[in-house]
């Protein structure tokens, strides 16, 4: 069964040589439930407003399987939150989650997979991991960003049942690592035909992709 298996928020900020000066990447995991709305759990925060958070970005899941991976390859733990998510989940591999595919969260959350997330430098000096962008940019299994459908409380233990595949076969690390014009043309008709709407930041690179054609 896929559950959430911890829910983290910022705990504190932190200087970063960054242009914003700090960074929220610092996520802790919290006991008991927690209100998710439009804009992600209730008491969390993003220093860089501009490339993080917002509706489309309001949540971020990392799978266990994932953390338990880089764990392996680091030679040290990566424990709930160390990579900037709100969500980690066991039994649910997050990157081959279609893009707009839907999650039931507990009794009444309902979130949508809005995309890849694309690692930036901040998260690089966050690790302390030589060439840790590039590592795990090349690993390919960033994790997913989520919408919120329908708000709800979220708290560890709580189940994750998929209530709607689009069926486009375009997955977030397919598209991560991908980046093919057909896929983006997939992408494209399936926001037309169907009525769903593409995360901005997405559709940044969706259409640039295409335009390749």
């Amino acid at each position: 069964m896929a559950v959430v298996t911890h829910v983290c928020r910022v705990a504190r900020l932190h200087p970063d040589a960054g242009s914003v000066g700090v960074t929220a990447i610092d996520k802790q995991p919290l006991d008991g439930a927690v209100r998710v709305g439009a804009y992600g759990l209730r008491g969390d925060v993003q220093a860089d407003r501009k490339h993080h958070g917002g509706p489309d970005k309001a949540l971020y899941a990392v799978d266990a399987a994932e953390a338990e991976h880089w764990a392996g390859v680091l030679g040290e733990p990566v424990p709930p939150g160390r990579f900037g998510e709100n969500l980690r989940t066991a039994g649910l591999a997050v990157d081959d989650a279609e893009i707009g595919e839907r999650w039931r969260i507990g009794e009444r959350l309902e979130v949508e997979v809005t995309g890849p997330r694309t690692p930036c430098a901040t998260f690089g000096r966050w690790l302390h991991q030589e060439r840790w962008v590039a590592r795990f940019t090349a690993r390919g299994r960033t994790g997913a960003y989520l919408r919120v459908v329908v708000p709800g409380p979220v708290e560890p233990g709580d189940a994750v049942a998929t209530v709607h595949r689009p069926g486009h076969g375009v997955s977030v690390c397919r598209w991560f690592t991908a980046q093919d014009p057909a896929d983006a043309r997939t992408l494209l008709a399936h926001a037309a035909d169907d009525g769903w709407r593409m995360a901005d930041y997405l559709r940044v690179y969706v259409d640039r992709v295409a335009a390749r054609a």
